[in-house]
Order: structure tokens, then sequence, then C-alpha cells
């Protein structure tokens, strides 16, 4: 195996992954909880950027309810957003024609 051609291909795709980070940023996730009573949207890094709560759930007894959908819509959405990069990196790696299992150095 030619090692300058694999670093080459690591230099590349050190650059792919800058740009499909970049690119995740400006993508948003949606997860729900309760039967979407509550929402909570994410940024493909996972900066919260929007928050819905059905205003049926906004009762004073309920507080502890609220709060669990709200954990599990994010949950949601962060899971999303995690396949979301793993997918996409996926498909990144496997047009670079690197062995099975390297692992490159970033």
């Amino acid at each position: 195996m030619d090692f300058l051609k694999m670093m080459k291909q690591a230099k590349q795709m050190q650059e792919k992954m800058g740009s499909l980070q970049e690119s995740l940023a400006a993508v948003e996730v949606t997860g729900s909880a309760g039967a979407g009573l509550v929402t909570v949207t994410l940024s493909g890094k996972g900066d919260m950027k929007g928050l819905k709560i059905d205003p049926s759930l906004a009762k004073e007894d309920e507080v502890e309810i609220l709060e669990d959908l709200i954990l599990a819509a994010h949950t949601d959405a962060k899971a999303k957003a995690e396949a979301m990069m793993a997918e996409k990196t996926q498909e990144l790696m496997s047009g670079m024609g690197l062995p099975a299992g390297f692992k490159l150095p970033f």
C-alpha cells in the first residue's frame, strides 16, 4: 500500500469532514415525546434551537411529567442528529478506498 497516497487521502478526508461539520451545523432535527406534546429541535451539532410544549401540559401538578417529556424529546432529537452524522461520515469514508478498520489520526 502506498503510504503517500494514504496520507493524501487522509488530508482529503480531513477537509471533507470539515465541510461536513459545517453543513451539519445548518441542519435541524426534531425529536418528540408524549405523542408530540413536547418537541425539541436541535442543530446537527446538538445545539438546542427550539422547544415546543403543548399548553395542556402547563399544569402545576404535572411538572415532573413535563420535565421527563422534555428530556425524552431532547434525547430523541440528539439520537437522530447522531445517526445522521454517522450516516454522512460513513458515506464520506466509503468513497476514500481505505482498508476496513483503518482509523485516521484526527
